[in-house]
């Protein structure tokens, strides 16, 4: 089929950007003709307070990409909906509501001739706004098809529109040929807490439930966060045993973060798909994670993790000491392996392709 990725990729980083781009690479090695349509300008920076994008691709770019939209020039949107308009089937990966007015337009300009479907990464956002609902009921009601990550996240894709919704577990898009850099011998007593920071990913409750003589590193950008971190931390006492490396963190920089951690940690609230734990397991540490999203079915408690109930510092503490039990770092890290993407993605892209067929 002749597909159209309308999403991020390079420049643009992060997690949207790297599945855009690996989706676009598997589905040619499918045999199908893939284009992706691409931003030259995604959000208002003050609805991404981060650094947007970056000057290193974290994997082999896509080489058929086009970057013409810009979320301050509609009449691009409906020109991007024209053009596509001799596609087979259009695909609008869908990060946050504020991407469907331009996602709008681009329907306003395909009119009903091409197939579309919504690849939403979360359906709603964590953090929750008044628009938020009345954008993405909007969108789901315009398109032929959604796909979603979980059966957690169908749910409210068929509240919002009639289309048929295919889940499908989000396949890994890790970093290719990840840099060897051997880990410190023995236990180092000091966890990792890596990636965007935001409220729902519970860094707070981390730092409260840190056991005594254990130390966490902190790596990743803040949104609007990294004062009240830095309060919690000096009103606990913590200066000492907390590290925060806050900012954006380059690929070549991310091997050296691993190398001397027991474990990562993702002590998070909520959650829907998530990278993170393979992630961790890729780097080659035990992951200890909450159960929410689809961190629970990515660690296997007590093999190459551990598994707490979300949102309790008590819980959490419970965990963290248990991990540092005499021996238990060194056999939950002999239990780790690394991910096979290649069976994940055969399933994605062929839910994929029949959610637009």
């Amino acid at each position: 089929m002749r597909i159209a990725i309308v999403g991020p990729t390079h420049p643009y980083k992060g997690g949207g950007a790297a599945h855009t781009t690996e989706l676009a690479h598997r589905l040619r090695a499918a045999g199908h003709e893939v284009v992706i349509e691409s931003w030259k300008a995604q959000y208002p920076s003050f609805l991404y307070p981060g650094q947007q994008t970056v000057d290193t691709p974290a994997g082999a770019p896509y080489p058929d990409v086009r970057r013409d939209l810009d979320w301050r020039r509609p009449d691009g949107w409906v020109r991007c909906g024209r053009r596509l308009a001799e596609a087979d089937l259009v695909i609008l990966a869908v990060l946050s509501p504020v991407q469907v007015p331009p996602y709008l337009g681009i329907l306003y300009g395909l009119g009903r001739r091409t197939r579309t479907v919504a690849l939403c990464h979360n359906v709603l956002p964590h953090e929750r706004k008044p628009y938020d609902v009345p954008l993405m009921r909007a969108l789901l009601r315009r398109v032929d098809g959604v796909l979603v990550h979980s059966e957690q996240q169908a749910a409210p894709a068929r509240e919002l529109g009639p289309a048929p919704v295919t889940v499908a577990e989000m396949a890994p898009h890790l970093p290719a040929g990840l840099q060897e850099h051997p880990h410190v011998e023995g236990v180092t007593n000091r966890l990792l807490f890596f990636g965007l920071v935001r409220p729902y990913k519970g860094l707070d409750l981390l730092i409260r439930a840190l056991p005594e003589g254990v130390s966490l590193r902190v790596a990743g950008e803040f949104w609007g966060c990294l004062e009240q971190t830095e309060a919690l931390v000096t009103e606990l006492g913590l200066t000492a045993r907390v590290e925060l490396r806050p900012g954006y963190v380059a690929d070549g920089d991310v091997p050296g973060l691993f190398a001397d951690v027991d474990a990562l940690v993702l002590p998070y609230r909520s959650g829907t798909a998530s990278q993170q734990v393979w992630f961790g397991h890729e780097h080659g540490v035990p992951v200890i994670a909450t159960r929410v999203g689809t961190l629970g079915d990515h660690v296997t408690d007590g093999v190459d993790g551990l598994l707490v109930e979300p949102g309790s510092v008590e819980a959490l503490r419970a965990a963290l000491t248990a991990f540092y039990r005499p021996g238990e770092p060194e056999r939950l890290r002999a239990g780790v392996k690394a991910v096979d993407p290649e069976p994940y993605w055969a399933t994605y892209v062929d839910a994929l392709v029949s959610a637009g067929a």
